[in-house]
Formats: structure tokens, sequence, C-alpha cells
């Protein structure tokens, strides 16, 4: 039996699963903010695949496969930076490292063809191409994930208060939320000197979207507005890798912001997508982009991802703590 390793590291947490090659999870992990950029010693990354080896009760020289979905890996030299590192941590393993966006993609599409785009608290934009070319937007994108959302919606809500734009009522829902009475208040409260909440302002990004889905008209134009924009650079990944010219490929859809259940946000990816790509067939994927790293393993050991396997992985898989952002 031989046993397979996922890393999928994010800005916000770091996870890595254990296999062996029947598809079943043997152990798993969790750190921080794995991003390569913010954690360059792979503090994160070590602790989560530390874990999860001692939940299988393996050591670091018994993986066979060991694939790594991460975020900052922007560059050819910061892949080269990883699988060096790696190296000397996983001795004897074959390494898949690619970027996060791309890791994802291959939930939805078996065969790593098309585009993936997946809204977290951050976004990661990606795309490969049927003669396998692959690009992912990385630092060339703007919009965001649940940070960004929640900024825009923040900004509208101060401007309301201002008398300079119309009133919304993400203003009471953001007041409910933080328990305050006022607007000024909720700004104090994220600005203030002592104030440690503006860095968990991504939550607000449900309450946008909650809104948005119960006909704001300021919440919706934001979200309209950001899915329309997050299709825009998908349309450019998917042109990058000569996807745009082809009759079908697969549109990936994921993350905690794009599975929001009133798909405002995902239908505005889509419908922009659609405008160079009528063909696109959108996918949203069932499972945690990590898993996306545990197929590509188990591809490269030439074990089937079918439905056997699935049902053989989904009772074994870690429970939705694990992943809570």
């Amino acid at each position: 039996m031989q046993h397979v390793l996922a890393v999928d590291a994010g800005g916000t947490k770091t996870v890595a699963l254990v296999a062996n090659s029947r598809g079943e999870v043997l152990g798993a992990g969790r750190g921080g903010c794995g991003d390569v950029y913010a954690d360059p010693q792979f503090v994160a990354v070590g602790n989560a695949i530390d874990d999860a080896l001692r939940g299988a009760g393996l050591a670091r020289g018994e993986i066979a496969v060991a694939a790594f979905s991460m975020a900052g890996l922007d560059w050819p030299e910061d892949f080269d930076f990883v699988r060096d590192a790696m190296h000397e941590w996983l001795p004897g393993a074959a390494l898949l490292v690619v970027n996060d966006s791309l890791g994802a993609l291959r939930l939805g599409s078996p065969d790593r063809t098309g585009v993936s785009v997946i809204c977290g608290t951050g976004t990661a934009t990606g795309a490969r191409g049927i003669d396998g070319r692959e690009w992912h937007t990385s630092f060339w994108q703007g919009t965001q994930g649940s940070l960004h959302l929640a900024e825009k919606a923040l900004m509208a809500v101060y401007r309301a208060d201002l008398g300079l734009d119309p009133p919304t009522s993400l203003a009471a829902a953001f007041m409910e939320f933080y328990g305050v009475a006022s607007v000024e208040a909720v700004l104090h409260h994220l600005t203030h000197r002592a104030s440690v909440a503006y860095a968990g302002r991504g939550k607000l990004a449900r309450l946008v979207l909650d809104e948005a889905a119960r006909g704001d008209p300021i919440a919706l134009a934001i979200v309209t507005e950001h899915g329309t924009d997050l299709g825009r650079y998908a349309r450019v990944a998917a042109a990058r890798v000569g996807l745009l010219g082809e009759p079908a490929f697969a549109l990936v859809l994921g993350g905690s912001v794009l599975r929001h259940s009133a798909h405002i946000l995902a239908d505005a990816v889509i419908r922009e997508v659609w405008s160079a790509a009528p063909g696109a067939q959108p996918v949203f994927i069932r499972h945690e982009p990590v898993v996306g790293g545990l197929f590509m393993a188990l591809d490269q050991l030439g074990i089937a991802t079918d439905d056997a396997l699935h049902a053989r992985l989904i009772p074994t898989l870690p429970p939705p703590s694990l992943f809570a952002t």
C-alpha cells in the first residue's frame, strides 16, 4: 500500500491530508497562513504535514507522492524554492508543486484543463490549456475575495451615512453584527488604535451577499460588479492558455464566498465568462481544494479517482471544522 500527501496552503490556513492508494484519508493536519511569501520557513506547512503524518502513523520517508497547491507560487523561482525545501522534508517522494488555483482545478476537471476561480479570503484564478499551458493571475489580479468585498461594502455604508451615496440596508446589518448603534460606532470599532477587529472584516462578506439576495440595490450592485470583474480575470486566464477558441471547457468555481446559496456572485462570474466563451461549462466543486491535490497525487500513481474511490474517500474526510475560516 502506497501513501500520498496533499497540502493546500492559502492566505488564512494550511491543510494537509495523508491517504493510502485506496483513497482513504488516514491523517489530517492544519496550520496557519501558508502563503510562501508570508511563511518562507514553512512553519504552517510543516505543522500541518507533521500532524497529518502523525494521525496516519507514518514517517516523512513513507510518502510516495506529495502534491502541494499553494498561494504565493507566482514566479518560476517560487516553485524551485518549494521543491528544494520539500525534497529535504520528504525524501524519496515524487513532488507536484502548483499554484493553488490549479490544485482546485483538478476537482472540477479530471484532465486538469479549464479555468478555475476560487474565491475565499482572497482569490485564486488559473487556467490550463489542452496543450498543457498553464497561467494564473497571482499579482496581476486586483479583485479579491471576502476582505475586498467587505471593504467595498464598508465604504458604501460610510458614504451613505455621510449623505454622499444612497442609503443601504448594509448599515443596519453591520451595526447588528458588531452590536453597536451607529455607523460611526462601526467605523470606530474597526479602526481605533487598539482594535483587532479590522483583520477579521472578511466575515462581513456573508452579510453583503445576504443583503444582495434580499434585494438591497447597493449590496446587489457591489456583488454583481465584484463577480463581473472576477469573470473578466477568468476570461483573461482562458485566453492566455488558448481556451477561448475551444467549443467547451470547464469553468471550476469554489471557495466559501462563491458557495453562497443565492449564487449572485457566481452567476455574475459565469455571465462574464460566457460573453467571450459561451461553451464554458460551470462546475461547482463539492470538496475542499486540498482534495484536488490528493487526486493529483493519486493520478501520479495511476489510481483512478472513480465513483468507487469517492465512496471510500468521503467517509474518511476530516470534519468541516478542520476547514472552517
